[in-house]
Formats: structure tokens, sequence, C-alpha cells
């Protein structure tokens, strides 16, 4: 294993003039080719500056995907191209931000439950684009078992039969993903923090579904062997929407005893943004297995200040009196727009945005070598 390795979540903002071709294509106003040709250029323009930060390992952007969440689900976050099976309205919120806008999901009116679009077919795109590592982000199933109703059982398709669908798709997404090239895949976990909120205004987040999130994660990762769990990670945050948080004020205490049960050999915990690091840092090395790496988060996407190479060298050596340096890696607090329609309110244009990404994500890369030369040498 590389001493103190890095990597992006995954998802960058998308061009301006990429998001307005989404919306048009929701409006009947364009093509799906026609966002497909912007998307082209979205991913191309992605994967050079990517490279030019220096990192290890790279990303698509997912500027072709719909969101982190509902890529194998629609084309585009309006609801266009949705899969077989799922209705556009009457769906559980998944997520409610503390700035007051919310993120739905469809409703499933059916089975069998299968993927329709799967990461590896983004993937494929970009690999013959670019010599360097690349990564690719999934969605965890936990996140789409929010699809089946709460409370009602669907006739003729019955919750444990699409659990099984569920858990077959999601195995499949990531064996396709390192079949079309990916040195390491992460699945997006951001509903384990949201499932302790109990929001009244959300019902699921008060059924206590962390266990069986937990539980159904870990039917599809013992599919792979101890070889194959260590390319696989988990990602967690408090979301990252509009540059605004679902689930921030949840205590990480409450979180990390169950989240380093699931058997990945990794995870991605948004940490730069957290009022008392130290504290979580100290959690993670208590809670953690010997066989994980742990991530820390040390940029924070929802605020265009660019953090310096010297104080995530800080950061980082700060974690190594409580996580093994063996074990600890670094990473972005999140993905630094999860959903391809945002307009990144706090930075001004998701164009600016953009730009601060890459700053960012160099700063994480020279700040993470800074650290290495101190630790392991």
């Amino acid at each position: 294993m590389n001493n103190l390795p890095t990597e992006p979540v995954g998802s960058l903002p998308r061009p301006a003039a990429l998001q307005a071709m989404i919306e048009k294509v929701d409006k009947g106003e364009c093509s799906m080719e026609e966002l497909r040709k912007e998307q082209d250029k979205a991913v191309e323009d992605s994967l050079r500056r990517f490279e030019a930060t220096g990192s290890p390992i790279i990303s698509d952007g997912e500027q072709r995907a719909s969101s982190f969440a509902t890529y194998p689900l629609a084309d585009t976050l309006g609801g266009t191209g949705l899969a077989n099976n799922l209705a556009p309205t009457g769906g559980q919120n998944f997520a409610i931000f503390a700035d007051g806008h919310h993120r739905q999901l469809p409703r499933l009116t059916g089975g069998p439950f299968a993927y329709q679009t799967y990461a590896a077919d983004y993937l494929s795109k970009a690999r013959s684009l670019t010599k360097a590592n690349m990564k690719q982000a999934v969605i965890a199933p936990s996140m789409l078992a929010l699809l089946y109703p709460l409370d009602t059982q669907l006739e003729g398709y019955s919750r444990e039969q699409f659990y099984a669908d569920l858990v077959d798709e999601a195995e499949k997404d990531i064996r396709k993903a390192f079949a079309a090239g990916a040195t390491r895949v992460s699945v997006d976990f951001t509903e384990g923090r949201l499932a302790l909120r109990k929001d009244p205004q959300n019902p699921w987040t008060g059924r206590g579904m962390l266990q069986s999130f937990i539980d159904l994660n870990n039917r599809v990762f013992a599919r792979f062997s101890p070889a194959e769990i260590q390319k696989i990670a988990v990602h967690t945050c408090p979301g990252g929407d509009c540059d605004s948080t679902h689930s921030a004020d949840v205590d990480y205490a409450d979180l990390l005893p169950s989240l380093f049960a699931m058997n990945a050999g990794g995870f991605l915990l948004q940490l730069a943004s957290e009022k008392d690091r130290e504290r979580v840092y100290k959690l993670c090395g208590e809670h953690s297995r010997n066989s994980q790496t742990v991530y820390i988060g040390v940029t924070n996407p929802q605020n265009p200040r660019v953090e310096t190479p010297e104080e995530i060298c800080r950061e980082i050596i700060t974690a190594s009196k409580y996580i093994p340096k063996e074990r600890l890696g670094t990473t972005d607090d999140c993905g630094f727009s999860p959903f391809s329609v945002d307009a990144k309110p706090k930075h001004g244009s998701p164009d600016f945005a953009r730009d601060i990404a890459f700053q960012k994500i160099a700063s994480r890369v020279k700040g993470t070598a800074l650290a290495r030369a101190q630790l392991f040498t």
C-alpha cells in the first residue's frame, strides 16, 4: 500500500453551459444528443484539469451523471429517461437541507428492479481519454433502498425481492467499474449520518434504519474477496448540495461505530468542515479496524476559501496522533457537486466553483506530500 494515499470523492461542479443544457433537455428544448456533446466537452476539460493538479488518481467529475444517487435511474436530474418500474412523483425526500431545499427520489411501482445505467458506462468513455489512474464512485444500495415504500408492500414484489435485486445490481455496478478500468471504487453512503437525524419533516430519518443500511451494504461487500475489498471504500458526509448540508448536526460519535462495521477496505470521511476535528480523529482511531484505511477530509467543497498545503499538512499530522499513519489517507469532504444542477451560491457561480475545486485538489495533493515527507522519512 502507498504511504498516505490521497484521492477525490468523485464529482466536480458542472460548467454553467452544461447545467443550462440539462435544464433545456428537461423542458424539451434540446435533444439528448446535444446534451451528450456538452457532457463530452465537460469530461475532457475535467480530465485535463484533474491531471494538472498532480493527483495520483482522478475521476471524470461525474459530468454525465444526473446525480451521485440517481445515475442508475434517470438520464437527468429532472427525470428525463426514467427507468422502468419507477414513477417521477410520489417518492420519498432523500434529504431536506439546512437552507430549506430538498432532493426527492423517484417512486418504485413494481419489479423487477434493475439499473438503467451503470457507473462503468461513464467510466469506459473517460478511460480512453487519459493514462492516469481513475477511480469511480457508485451509489450504496442503502440509498436506493429508499425507493421502496416505507410502510406498505408492493403487490407482487416484496421488499426482500427488491433487496435481492438491489444487491445484485449494486454488486454488478462495482464489478463493471473495475472491469472498465477503475483502480479504486468508492461507495457513496451520505444517508448514514442522515439516518440518525430524526427529522420530523422527513419520515424515513426517524425509523432507525442505520443498522439495516449497514446490513444491506455488507450483503454486497460479502461478495468480494479480501483483495478486492481493499480497493473498495465507503464515503460518508453530512451532504453537500447548493453549498448546504443535511445532517451536519448529527454527532459522529453516534455514527462511527456502525460505519466501521461495514466490511470495506477504506472510509472517506468529511472532516475539514467538522467543528471538533481532533475529537473525530480520536473516534476514528478507536473504532476503525486494522484492515481499514481512514481517508480524512482536508478540503471543504462548500467554502470557496482554498486551504493551504501547510494547513492540510498540519491536520494530517494531528490525525496521525490517533489514526496509525500506515492506515491514514486524505480526501475532500464531499464531492464538489453531487447533483448535476447546482448553482453553488456561496461561490457565486458553478464556473468559479469549478476553478476553486481544482485549486483545492491541488492543495490537497501538495499538503499530503508535505505530511508524507514528515511521517515517512
